[in-house]
């Protein structure tokens, strides 16, 4: 990254400033990880988990908001170096990272974490690519970054982020109006990018300190805000920052994690419902023996808020069990949505004609409404101009979303569903947990969504090389190369 002078090289300092701290240990195990030391299993999981985080970058990347994001950064800071995934243009390092996360999270289409809900490729995936293309930009042509350790920052990051968002009790940062993984995803994207730029201990605990005091969002966004599309694309871009900082010498907080005034977790842990605020353990607890971090990860079936998917499936189930009732909407008189704090938090606001993309695929209401009127809910619904169809507001004039404390006790995710006929017939159905939540879908199931969200938005022969690419990533000698597969304009996916 370039040259040094005196000061900066004082400044970079190998070692943590202290190695029994929660700080220090993560320093420590990121920079010594090593891929032969990861399961098979994790490596195969996070391929697929990738091969879909580039899905839905392909299909985000010209959504409405996509479109004015690319166009006026461009048009502000200019043109750069960096690849900007579905489009013919290149931008900056930052601001590649920023966009690239912003289509990724950009059609409530990517991974979910089941206790940390965060939105790990769209933070982890945009800064690696980015760091990628700005260190081989710099060094001799026959320096490469192989797919071997994209693979492994990768993983670093996943693993990372899913533990920082336990140790602050998940969702529950959901119930107390922080987006979550806007807040998870700073330290994340500066531990996968140390790895990748092989930082020394002491320069990722400077990442460290320099990417937890950017972390930020407020889950207000999720009402009409084209930025919620983009606050997962800021996490990257500041993890990113944070770490390319640190290469260079800057210096950051240390032991950002547990200081006890002004630290990360304690900072965050502020208003917690919980005995214990944060869980400063999760962090190091079984680190690199075992892997409930990237363990963790789910990808959605559905094209909504994660939130809404256990409405979606007592509503289909109850379509399934009794036909005949739901043959006809007119009968239905009331719709009853309860579910658990964090999801009631999330999904069960009240919204009103007319209503964003992004506010409909945030409101369980609406989404429930999708599944009884289309009994499918992938793109189509979310066009605009299918938001204000008569038949949907009838459905969410009859519905009510109702916190059930109770479900707490039992699951995070707990649902009951009611559906009451104008007849006074009632049918319910509950569930605790999705079936995205309860296990990663099958890796036939995860092609099948790769192929169906990249038809005719890519060519075919495009389609397969980078398939082949993610799935065999130990056998990439240059992961740029890879890389510039994405270059280059993709179709609309709702044109």
């Amino acid at each position: 990254m370039g040259s040094l002078g005196p000061l900066e090289e004082d400044l970079i300092r190998p070692a943590v400033s202290e190695s029994n701290g929660t700080t220090g240990k993560v320093c420590n195990w990121v920079e010594g990880i090593q891929l032969q030391q990861i399961p098979a299993a994790v490596k195969e999981r996070a391929k697929l988990l990738i091969l879909d985080g580039i899905a839905c970058a392909i299909v985000g990347a010209k959504l409405p908001w996509s479109r004015l994001a690319t166009d006026t950064i461009s048009k502000v800071e200019g043109s750069g170096s960096c690849t900007v995934i579905g489009w013919d243009k290149s931008m900056s390092p930052l601001n590649s990272a920023l966009l690239n996360g912003s289509f990724i999270q950009g059609f409530e289409l990517d991974d979910v974490h089941v206790d940390a809900p965060w939105h790990a490729n769209s933070v982890i995936l945009p800064a690696l690519f980015a760091a990628a293309e700005l260190w081989q930009q710099e060094q001799p042509s026959t320096t490469k970054i192989s797919g071997a350790s994209f693979l492994l920052s990768t993983i670093v990051g996943f693993e990372i982020g899913s533990r920082v968002g336990r140790a602050l009790h998940g969702s529950e940062m959901l119930s107390r109006g922080w987006h979550s993984g806007a807040v998870f995803g700073p330290p994340a994207a500066a531990a996968a990018v140390s790895k990748l730029l092989d930082l020394s201990p002491g320069q990722i605990e400077d990442a460290f300190g320099t990417a937890c005091t950017q972390a930020c969002g407020l889950m207000s966004a999720q009402y009409e805000s084209m930025g919620k599309r983009m606050q997962h694309g800021f996490a990257s871009r500041n993890g990113l920052f944070a770490a390319l900082m640190s290469k260079e010498g800057y210096t950051g907080i240390d032991q950002v994690f547990e200081r006890p005034y002004g630290g990360y977790l304690d900072t965050f842990g502020q208003g917690s419902q919980h005995s214990e605020p944060y869980l400063e353990n999760e962090l190091t607890h079984g680190l690199g023996k075992d892997w409930r971090g990237i363990e963790g990860i789910r990808i959605k079936n559905y094209n909504s808020m994660i939130a809404t998917h256990a409405p979606i499936e007592c509503i289909a189930a109850l379509q399934a069990e009794h036909p005949s009732r739901f043959a006809s909407l007119d009968t239905i008189a009331e719709i009853e949505i309860e579910q658990a704090k964090a999801p009631h938090a999330h999904g069960g606001q009240l919204i009103e004609r007319p209503v964003t993309a992004t506010g409909a695929q945030m409101s369980s209401s609406y989404i429930v409404a999708v599944q009884l009127l289309d009994r499918d809910v992938l793109l189509e619904p979310f066009r605009e101009t299918n938001l204000e169809r008569d038949d949907i507001w009838n459905l969410i004039a009859k519905t009510k979303c109702k916190w059930q404390p109770q479900f707490d006790e039992i699951s995070a995710w707990y649902t009951r569903v009611s559906v009451t006929f104008s007849d006074g017939y009632i049918v319910r159905k509950e569930i605790p947990v999705s079936k995205t939540m309860a296990s990663l879908l099958s890796e036939d199931e995860i092609r099948q969504k790769w192929a169906t969200l990249t038809d005719k938005v890519i060519d075919a022969k495009t389609r397969s090389r980078l398939e082949y690419a993610i799935l065999h990533l130990e056998e990439v000698a240059d992961v740029v190369d890879m890389l510039q597969l994405l270059k280059g304009e993709v179709g609309a996916a709702l044109e």
